[in-house]
């Protein structure tokens, strides 16, 4: 028996609009179409195959009683089931077609977050995506929670301040700006602030409508960097986030890959974690340089033998080696709720090939790569000399990554590599040993990357 249904109406009509709009848009329905097309066709067969069984047969397999009538009654029945199923399917063609064509883009809303530790180069390679200008680029809004709620590490007090992190961060993905406004010292007034950390390290926060007219009675401790904009205001900025099509976010407070499972889960967030990570050796020594004051009693050891490093922070060294490593086996593992939505890259990885692997990134994110952040990449990547800025984003990336090997003593490298083992040997690190192994350059101290680390 064959059964054969016109397609509705408004399914035409939809398809008419969708081609007036964008061509990528009728190649998606088209092929959606085929889809339904051919579930339809199964249904058909289905319901063929099941009309010709015996009226006993159809007893049997729905357990009801033969009724007076029973071809007509189950043809009936049958027409009925894939009417449902035929509008279910174009009920979901409907909903995916307005999600991708209902503000005239053919990507939908994404939610970047680029997970680091400080000195990994997480601010250079955040510019990969606060240089595309469709993209709300937000640089380390975490400082502030960290600044304002004080946790003692470890224990629940580690727990908890994981939990404040990713309840903020979420809010923040969905553009609700307010909540800064809790932590941000001294206080917004009338939602507007002078102490947005870092605000020329985001470009949408220095455009327009954002970036507001200048006051010489207002003192900026964070300003723009090409231009002068009066102080942030919240609003604005937030309606700017919802404006633009793609939310990413860099920030070096988050450690604990599962507490963000219920961010991955929650339907109104697509989001995409790329977990950066560098060789222990190179953090130290530039942390070393960076925040010298912290580190005045590695210094001493290592000049003068005299100061025994202590053990609480050797041990400090391995609890952050060994967080690390545990998030990025959780990654790496591809439990169900991460699949799809985490990449593992190495600072080493983009220094040598930064094109190549803002590509990969990008793909990952499933976000188009525009000119304007490859020809930054190119402008940033081969400058000519490094400068003395330790924050600098502009660097010869392809020498800069390994200088660190003739800066730190060999000694401070084995204590490195003693507490940090397990994570360098799962991002593919070799240890050195002797100290002209750690200075020899045509030495790698590098392993070829694993293409499973994109998951």
């Amino acid at each position: 028996m064959e059964i054969r249904r016109p397609l509705p109406q408004d399914f035409w009509e939809l398809l008419h609009c969708l081609k007036m709009r964008s061509k990528y848009a009728i190649l998606l329905v088209f092929v959606i179409g085929l889809v339904i097309i051919e579930k339809e066709n199964n249904f058909i067969s289905r319901v063929s195959d099941k009309l010709k069984q015996s009226p006993q047969a159809l007893v049997e397999a729905n357990g009801t009683e033969i009724s007076p009538a029973p071809a007509e009654n189950g043809s009936l029945a049958s027409l009925q089931e894939l009417d449902a199923a035929f509008s279910q399917l174009r009920s979901r063609l409907h909903n995916i077609t307005l999600q991708l064509v209902g503000n005239g883009d053919p990507v939908p809303r994404r939610h970047v977050l680029l997970m680091a530790t400080t000195r990994t180069g997480s601010s250079f390679v955040g510019e990969f995506f606060n240089q595309q200008g469709n993209i709300f680029y937000l640089f380390e809004p975490l400082w502030h929670i960290e600044r304002t709620v004080s946790f003692e590490p470890g224990g629940a007090n580690a727990v908890g301040s994981a939990l404040v992190y990713r309840d903020v961060l979420k809010q923040l993905l969905l553009c609700d700006l307010y909540i800064l406004e809790n932590f941000i010292s001294p206080a917004p007034e009338g939602h507007l602030t002078s102490f947005m950390f870092r605000r020329g390290s985001s470009r949408s926060l220095c455009e327009e409508p954002v970036c507001t007219p200048s006051s010489k009675k207002v003192f900026e401790k964070y300003r723009c960097k090409n231009r002068r904009c009066g102080p942030l205001n919240i609003t604005l900025a937030a309606d700017a986030c919802r404006r633009k099509q793609h939310m990413a976010l860099k920030t070096v407070r988050i450690r604990q890959l599962e507490f963000l499972q219920p961010l991955v889960e929650d339907p109104r967030l697509d989001v995409r974690i790329i977990q950066l990570v560098r060789d222990p050796r190179a953090v130290l020594a530039s942390r070393m340089v960076a925040f010298s004051g912290k580190y005045e009693t590695w210094k001493k050891w290592a000049s003068e033998g005299e100061a025994p490093l202590h053990e609480e922070e050797v041990q400090r060294l391995r609890g952050n080696c060994e967080s690390i490593r545990l998030s990025a086996e959780l990654g790496l593992r591809r439990p169900p709720w991460l699949r799809g939505r985490y990449m593992l890259v190495r600072y080493e990885d983009v220094a040598r090939a930064p094109l190549q692997k803002a590509e990969e990134m990008y793909r990952f994110a499933g976000l188009p790569l525009t000119p304007q952040v490859e020809e930054w990449i190119s402008k940033n990547t081969q400058a000519p000399q490094d400068g003395s800025d330790v924050y600098s984003t502009r660097k010869n990336s392809s020498e800069q990554f390994e200088k660190w090997r003739f800066s730190i003593p060999f000694k401070l490298a084995q204590v490195v590599q003693d507490a940090c083992a397990p994570a360098m040997r799962l991002f593919g690190y070799k240890l050195a040993d002797s100290p002209t192994t750690l200075a020899n350059r045509s030495f790698s101290l590098l392993e070829e990357a694993q293409p499973s680390w994109v998951t």
